[in-house]
């Protein structure tokens, strides 16, 4: 269970948690005071993987910015810096002026040594990561690996897709296409990022078709680069990974459909 702290520094409280949503993960800072005689939060900043961004008076105005990862850094140790060197602009900038007038430079610098002590752990222990099996049936194309299996999960049911390729002499799920009929999704670097798309089954109702369509469309490359492995991504054997997905995995993944298929109606 994702555990909060909340660390006190005169006209500021620091609270942190750690959030796991289905595509996004990582700490946020909220910066809570006093402001017109109650407590609220003056700003917000949301230390994600994949789309971080901050907020300035989320509950008023909500002025949500963008960050940009190539030019900033690390979500986090960006944060941080500024919580150190800018947060009276920014409190000003939200519209909490009287709060900024407030701070106290020496307690707010030794209170932040402590929030980021906690935010840095929060982020390394914290973190969201799935560990699947490797499959009952595992095809080799060059570089990576497919892993067949039929699992049920809570109320779903159906095929699961493993790519698999060995990183540092061990080997690693890159991708997971669960083809449920309740509930399906995938998962970009399981044991990475874990981010997690849930398919529209309005839209998709044959997920299994459509993730073998990726994979002879050429996607995949691009997806097990966006995973995290993008030395694995240049390193594929693309002509080997056509053929095996015609010849091997397509013919093995529909017939386990087929045959799960058959025993429950059955």
């Amino acid at each position: 269970m994702p555990q909060s702290t909340t660390i006190e520094a005169g006209a500021v409280t620091f609270h942190l948690q750690y959030r796991a949503q289905m595509a996004d993960q990582g700490v946020c800072i909220h910066v809570m005071g006093e402001a017109d005689g109650n407590q609220t939060e003056l700003l917000r900043f949301d230390c994600f993987d994949q789309v971080p961004h901050y907020h300035y008076a989320p509950l008023g105005k909500n002025e949500r910015r963008e960050l940009d990862k190539t030019t900033a850094g690390n979500p986090l140790g960006w944060t941080l810096r500024q919580l150190r060197t800018r947060l009276p602009e920014m409190l000003e900038h939200a519209g909490f002026g009287e709060v900024a007038g407030r701070l106290d430079g020496e307690l707010l610098a030794s209170k932040l040594d402590e929030v980021e002590q906690e935010a840095r752990s929060m982020a390394l222990t914290q973190r969201r990561i799935v560990i699947h099996n490797r499959g009952d049936q595992v095809i080799e194309a060059g570089n990576i690996r497919f892993g067949l299996e039929h699992r049920e999960v809570g109320a779903g049911r159906g095929v699961t897709i493993h790519v698999l390729s060995d990183v540092a002499g061990q080997e690693i799920e890159l991708l997971a296409f669960d083809c449920f009929d309740k509930g399906p999704h995938y998962h970009y670097g399981p044991r990475n990022q874990d981010v997690r798309i849930s398919w529209d089954p309005t839209l998709v109702p044959d997920t299994l078709t459509w993730t073998l369509d990726q994979f002879k469309g050429g996607r995949l490359p691009a997806m097990i680069e966006r995973a995290g492995y993008p030395t694995i991504a240049a390193a594929l054997d693309r002509e080997l990974v056509a053929e095996t997905l015609v010849r091997e995995v397509e013919p093995a993944a529909l017939s386990l459909r087929e045959s799960n298929s058959k025993v429950l109606a059955g």
